[in-house]
Formats: structure tokens, sequence, C-alpha cells
């Protein structure tokens, strides 16, 4: 995970002072474990309390009907270390539901944090959890990324008026780039170079499934990516029976390099690059950091978007 990337999202919302000491006539509670929401006992099927507890993990947290210390490490009474254990909780649990209920969890979540912070000005609740949020959620480096959840949440942060309006505009842009080629939807298709010279589009390429890669070839991620895939039995029968293809695509500039590496890459992948560079100008996919793995369908709609290589096999396989 990227450290300090906490105070950088913090800047970015409206600033808002500390809790210090002010006159209250209710007790301040220094420090407390963070609040589990509880699941009431008549919610009994599985996926139902998964569901409850999606949608209701930050109710407890930021019930405004005490008041709780906060300063640089603690956030309405519990440490910053313990929060951020819970926002990965949080994101794992919505891992685990319907992606458009997962969506709504989200927007539940800062739905609860601004009305927090409008019931208690004073407090640091907003700023230090969406940090966290933005981190665990749409951080190219972050193992729970996912940007079909990161998107109601930014598009709220785009709109709130606690929010800097300078600021906004930035987050609004997040929400731009995060609603390309969403799950669900058909994948944005491009012209590519393949290693014979030959111009060939996403789409023309035929398949049950087609994972699509944007890579570097000097890339270390993109070389464990391939010895990941190769060694799984699996995979490879998928590749050599057709039923599944493997689209590289090169988007940087130095195409010479790209050729030059070309005997590292697997001869039943189909290598390319991008010969006008609309992917990146045009921006038809977020690529943030490489490798990016998109897993379509024969229709070439987004199964798996931006997915860890393990995600994308058990999708395979499973």
């Amino acid at each position: 995970m990227m450290k300090g990337l906490r105070t950088l999202f913090c800047a970015g919302l409206l600033l808002l002072a500390a809790c210090g000491p002010k006159k209250t006539k209710a007790p301040v509670v220094l420090t407390r474990d963070f609040p589990v929401a509880e699941i009431p006992m008549m919610v009994t099927d599985p996926q139902e309390r998964m569901v409850w507890l999606c949608d209701h993990f930050w109710d407890r947290f930021t019930a405004t009907d005490s008041l709780y210390y906060c300063d640089s490490v603690t956030v309405n009474g519990v440490s910053i270390l313990k929060l951020e254990e819970q926002v990965g909780t949080f994101a794992t649990l919505l891992d685990q539901v319907p992606l458009k209920q997962g969506m709504r969890s989200m927007e539940l979540f800062y739905d609860r944090l601004e009305a927090f912070q409008q019931a208690k000005p004073a407090g640091n609740v907003l700023p230090e959890t969406v940090a966290l949020a933005s981190r665990y959620f749409y951080d190219p480096n972050s193992p729970v990324r996912n940007e079909d959840l990161y998107l109601p949440f930014v598009s709220r942060l785009a709109q709130s008026a606690l929010i800097r309006e300078d600021y906004r505009a930035g987050y609004a842009w997040d929400a731009q780039m995060c609603a390309l080629n969403r799950i669900g939807t058909p994948a944005a298709d491009f012209v590519f170079i393949d290693t014979a010279g030959k111009r060939r589009t996403l789409y023309g390429i035929k398949a049950k499934y087609t994972l699509l890669i944007f890579g570097n070839p000097d890339c270390h991620a993109c070389k464990e990516l391939l010895e990941t895939m190769e060694s799984v039995p699996e995979i490879s029968a998928l590749i050599a029976d057709g039923s599944l293809r493997v689209v590289d695509i090169y988007i940087d500039d130095d195409i010479p390099l790209w050729m030059e590496r070309m005997a590292s890459y697997p001869k039943q992948w189909i290598n390319g690059y991008d010969p006008n560079h609309t992917i990146r100008e045009d921006l038809i996919y977020n690529v943030r950091a490489v490798p990016s793995l998109y897993l379509l369908d024969a229709g070439k709609t987004v199964l798996l978007k931006d997915a860890l290589p393990e995600k994308v096999i058990n999708a395979l396989l499973y």
C-alpha cells in the first residue's frame, strides 16, 4: 500500500477544524474500538446477512449520539490504524455481494460520512475516512481496488458542498474515468498492430473469452503475470483449444523496445501495440498502472475490470 496518501487526499477536502477543546455538556470519550455492526437475529439467510452488513457497516461508527476524541491519529475515537483495517474489511465484504448491491452500499457509506460531518462539523470523520476509501478502492496498488465500486462514492464527492469547489473537479474527473468500460457494459473497441505488422481490432478477436492485458515488456509485475498464467495448466488448455484469447497491448511509445522483447511473449498470445496512442490520448481505457487486466465474454462485454490475475483465473476456472 502506498503510504502518506491520507494526507494528500485530506488536503483535497474542505478544511475542517480539528477536534480541540470545545465547551460542551456531553462528556468526551477519548478512544474506543471500532463499533462493529450487529446483524439482527431475524435476518437468517446468509446472503441477506451479508447484504445487511454491507449496507449498515458504518452506522454505529457514524452515529452522532456521542462525542469521541479526534486528532491526527484518532478518528471519532477510533485509531486511524484500526479504521484502516475496517475499510479493508468493508472492501472485502463488498466483493462478496452482487456489484449493484455493492455500489448501493458505497452510496450509503458516503451518505453516512457526510451526514456525520454536517452534524459534527468539528470532527475529522469525513476527510480521514474518504482518504482511506480512496486509497483502498482507487489506488492502482491496492489489492482490493475496484473502480465500479468507487464510482458512486467519488461521484458523491464531486457533488458535495462539503468539498472545496476547486477539488470537486478532480473528483469529477476520477468519476468520469471510473465510468469507462464498466462491468456489464461493452468494452471499447480499438485498432492495434500485431507482431506480424497486421492491423487488427479488439472486436475482431473471436473467442468465448478474451483476456485483454495492457502491459509493458520491462514491467516486473507483467513478467510475474506471465509466470502466473503459464503455471496454471487449465488456463493453458483454454488458450490451446481457442476458448480463451489473450490479447496483450503495449500502449507506450518505444515500439523498437517492444519489438525487441517479442521473444519473451508466449507465442499463443496475440501481442500488439497501439499505433495511434488512442488508448492513452483519447482515454478510452483508464490505464493507471500496468499490467491492467480486463476479462471479456464472447460479445466483448466486460466481466472483470482492472482485475488481479488470481481473480481472472478463478473466474475462468470456477
